[in-house]
């Protein structure tokens, strides 16, 4: 099951840093559709979380240094992906919807398991119980 988990996890993170880059530095062409329907220091702000989210999914895994931040970056990840959902709903986009809502789904999934079913020790009491 860890091994899912990370499979998870490093999917999710890179599928929140490529949101976040075309929120953060949208193409020329997608410039006015994106400021039509986000003001832009909300754009910012969202591609901003996305990163965030992306890094707390990854690096306190791999450094184990504070790795109780995991369940709640994919938290914080579960509740942009589901205010998407809402949004997309909102506008009639359907797959968008869709697609928003799965990323919902494994973004709880990946918190709850890291919280309650396999959390990852932290360096500091790993290094306690071989003492």
């Amino acid at each position: 099951m860890n091994i899912v988990l990370w499979i998870l996890q490093v999917l999710l993170a890179a599928q929140f840093v490529f949101h976040g880059w075309i929120f953060l530095f949208p193409p020329a062409d997608l410039v006015d559709i994106i400021n039509a329907n986000y003001a832009p220091w909300f754009r910012i702000f969202l591609g901003v979380a996305e990163w965030l989210g992306a890094a707390g999914l990854i690096l306190p895994g791999i450094t184990r240094i504070m790795p109780w931040f995991i369940p709640l970056a994919s938290l914080g990840l579960a509740i942009v992906a589901g205010s998407a959902t809402v949004y997309h709903l909102s506008r009639g986009e359907t797959s968008s919807a869709i697609m928003t809502a799965v990323l919902f789904v494994l973004c709880a999934f990946v918190a709850y398991m890291r919280w309650k079913v396999k959390p990852i020790t932290s360096r500091q009491s790993a290094q306690e119980g071989r003492g």
